[in-house]
Formats: C-alpha cells, sequence, structure tokens
C-alpha cells in the first residue's frame, strides 16, 4: 500500500493547507483582477497576492536572484510537504514535477531587451524557460537528492505526477517520493488561452447550463508518498489510478466522454472498489461547455442515477494547469482527513439533458474514497483514488 504522509499547497487561496483549508470551508474563492503583471485581457484570474520579491523573501533567497515564479511557487509548496512529513533524510528521496508554464514569465524580459538590440538580452532570463528547470531548482532547493524529472502533459500533468510516483514506490524503485506539480500566471499563458476563446469574462461556473469557460489560476501542490509499512503517520492511501486518452481532438474530449470514462473505470479497477464504493468526485470541472458536458456524461456512463456528490474546486482557485491534479489532489486528502466535501461556487442551473446537480455549499460528510478527476488537452486523461481505508 501508498500512505499519503506530507501535503503542502500554494494557490490563489492563500499560502499553506491551512489558509486553503479556511477559505474552501468559508466558501470564499481567490477569483479577481490581475495585479501582477500587466496585461490588457480584462478577465478574472485564481492569482496569489504576492509578488516575486516578496515570495523570495518568505523562502529566504537573495531578492537579486532570478527565479521563475513557478519555481518559486512550488518552493513554497515543497518545502511544506517535507516538512509535513518530517522527511529529513532525502538523499534518496524522487521528485517528480509537473508544469506547463515553466519559466516562461521571465521569457517577455528577454526579448523585450533582444528586440530592441539583439546585442543585448540577458540569457538568464530564458535558460528557465523549459520544463525542467523548475524541477530542478525546486528539487535542489529542498535538497532533494534522488531521482527526478518533470512531466508536461497538460491539464492532467500532476496526476500523472501521482501515478509515476506510485507506480516507482510499487515497483521498489523508491520507498519516498514527492509528486505534484507548479503553474504561474504570466501573460503568455493568459494571451494563449485568450486565442482558444475558452476565458469566461465573469467567475467561471462549473457544471451551470450558464457557463461560459475557465478562469485562469496558479498554484502549486506536492504531496509525500510512502510505502505504507514505512510511514509514521498517514492522512489516506493511494488506492487507484488509471490514465486513458480518447485521441478525439487537440484541445477537447470527446462529447461522450470516453477518455474520462476510461481513466475513471481503470482507477476503480487498480483499487479494487466498485462504483458504489466512491464517497466523493472532485471534478475537472473547468467550467468550459466542452468539458463539463462531456465529464458530466462520463459519470453518468459509470453511475447511472446515481452519480456521487461531486464538486469543482476551480471555481475557487480557477485552472491551475499542470498544477490542478495536486491542488485537487490536497483538497481530496482534505476531505478524508477532515470529513468534508467542498461546494462547487456559482452554480444554479443543472446543464440541460444532464440533470446532475453538483454540491454547492462546503458541508460535513462520510468521505471513504475519492476519485479525483484531471483532463489533458490531446484528451490525456487522469484519474486518481485516494482512500481512507
Amino acid at each position: 500500500m501508498i500512505s499519503v504522509t506530507g501535503i503542502g499547497i500554494v494557490s490563489a487561496l492563500g499560502v499553506g493547507v491551512e489558509a486553503n483549508l479556511a477559505s474552501l470551508r468559508q466558501g470564499k474563492d481567490g477569483i479577481g483582477k490581475v495585479d501582477n503583471f500587466k496585461t490588457t485581457i480584462d478577465v478574472p484570474v485564481g492569482e496569489l497576492k504576492l509578488s516575486n520579491k516578496e515570495l523570495q523573501r518568505r523562502l529566504g533567497l537573495d531578492e537579486r536572484e532570478v527565479v521563475s515564479r513557478t519555481s518559486l511557487l512550488g518552493m513554497l509548496a515543497a518545502k511544506e510537504a517535507l516538512e509535513d512529513a518530517g522527511i529529513r533524510d532525502r538523499c534518496q528521496v524522487a521528485f517528480i514535477s509537473s508544469t506547463t508554464v515553466g519559466g516562461m514569465d521571465l521569457t517577455p524580459t528577454f526579448y523585450r531587451d533582444y528586440m530592441a538590440d539583439s546585442s543585448k538580452g540577458h540569457l538568464r532570463y530564458v535558460s528557465q524557460h523549459d520544463c525542467a528547470s523548475s524541477t530542478n531548482a525546486i528539487a535542489d532547493f529542498c535538497g532533494i537528492g534522488g531521482f527526478r524529472t518533470a512531466i508536461s502533459t497538460a491539464c492532467s500533468s500532476a496526476a500523472n505526477a501521482l501515478m509515476m510516483g506510485a507506480r516507482m514506490i510499487e515497483q521498489g524503485l523508491v520507498d519516498v517520493a514527492v509528486v505534484g506539480g507548479t503553474d504561474a500566471l504570466c501573460a503568455y499563458t493568459l494571451d494563449g488561452f485568450k486565442s482558444l476563446m475558452i476565458l469566461d469574462v465573469e467567475k467561471c461556473r462549473p457544471f451551470d447550463e450558464s457557463r461560459a469557460g475557465l478562469n485562469l489560476g496558479e498554484a502549486a501542490a506536492y504531496i509525500v508518498l510512502q510505502r505504507s509499512d514505512i510511514a509514521s503517520k498517514s492522512y489516506c492511501t493511494l488506492a487507484g489510478y488509471g490514465n486513458a486518452n480518447d485521441a478525439y481532438h487537440q484541445t477537447a474530449v470527446s462529447a461522450e466522454g470516453h477518455g474520462p470514462r476510461m481513466a475513471m473505470e481503470m482507477a476503480l479497477e487498480k483499487a479494487g472498489l466498485k462504483p458504489a464504493d466512491i464517497s466523493y468526485i472532485n471534478a475537472h470541472g473547468t467550467g468550459t461547455p466542452n468539458n463539463d458536458a462531456s465529464e458530466s456524461a462520463a459519470m453518468k456512463a459509470i453511475w447511472g442515477d446515481k452519480v456521487p456528490s461531486f464538486s469543482s474546486t476551480k471555481s475557487f482557485t480557477g485552472h491551475t494547469l499542470a498544477a490542478a491534479g495536486a491542488i485537487e489532489a490536497v483538497f481530496s486528502i482534505l476531505a478524508i482527513k477532515h470529513q468534508q466535501i467542498w461546494g462547487n461556487l456559482n452554480y444554479t442551473t443543472p446543464i440541460a439533458g444532464l440533470d446532475l446537480v453538483p454540491v454547492t455549499e462546503t458541508c460535513s460528510y462520510e468521505v471513504n474514497a475519492v476519485l479525483s478527476n484531471s483532463f489533458g488537452f490531446g484528451g490525456n486523461c487522469s484519474s486518481v483514488i485516494f482512500s481512507r481505508l
């Protein structure tokens, strides 16, 4: 068995597990205007209201050092997770991190100078652009000396990091793995999603008939996985997982939800659970017309008229891309620990023809097993199951 022994998180709800838990309980979202960079795109986002300099001070880093925001967010979350788990000997710990944005927040600084004069432009602003840069920076900061790798499969990235860490433990390659993801908001990402025409100009409304798109967010979260027989503490177990690809479209999932259905069924089979054993589904729930309809269809295909209580916490944080699977895994773990499920904010009307109603307010609930969904571009669909048992 694989135990969850440590968690760490940073999101628009705040820095640390306690700050995020408080906002979930209060039904208070972190969605608002962009403050940390200039943009002409006026849409709501889930932004952590701390500058890079403030993050560096919290981490004890020299403010003159050039570090991507993606790395800074990841350092805070990974540090909290390791301290929570009490992992001191980190020489053989595996680190599997995910990102889509990488160091893109720094790249425009290089091009601003370079385009004005091709003899100028500091390479330190582009050297952190690739995905592996943040993985190495976070591992070095935390003193993790074992295997390390970066995963980038769009919005399913962190869920896939969880799966890879679990497989490494199951195969006896490592005893401890720190898994998760980090992504920061930047102008490049906002521009890209604007071009896809899937940004809502209002706060997102997952699973609502009026849904019009997503709100982007930034976050980082990491989870410490350990072999259960050596774990000194445990929040819960990582019981099952599944990954599938319906190969339907570059940025959409099939209307029938074939990929999501396969991923959820694989996770149930791996966990040795029946559909009725799932207490709560932490849905991918982006608020886009395609995702919410296809995910609903997939849930209906598995559970019929008995779909478990479900909600999308993206209404609290925005869609945090590669970090989404990790922050929502942390929220799933907290649901088990505190026997609560989280409200799906801004919901009023069921999607026509599906008649599925999410949980709209945070409430006490008997939570034995949580299924958490993360579906990425290209149809890369992942589901993980956390169990109280």
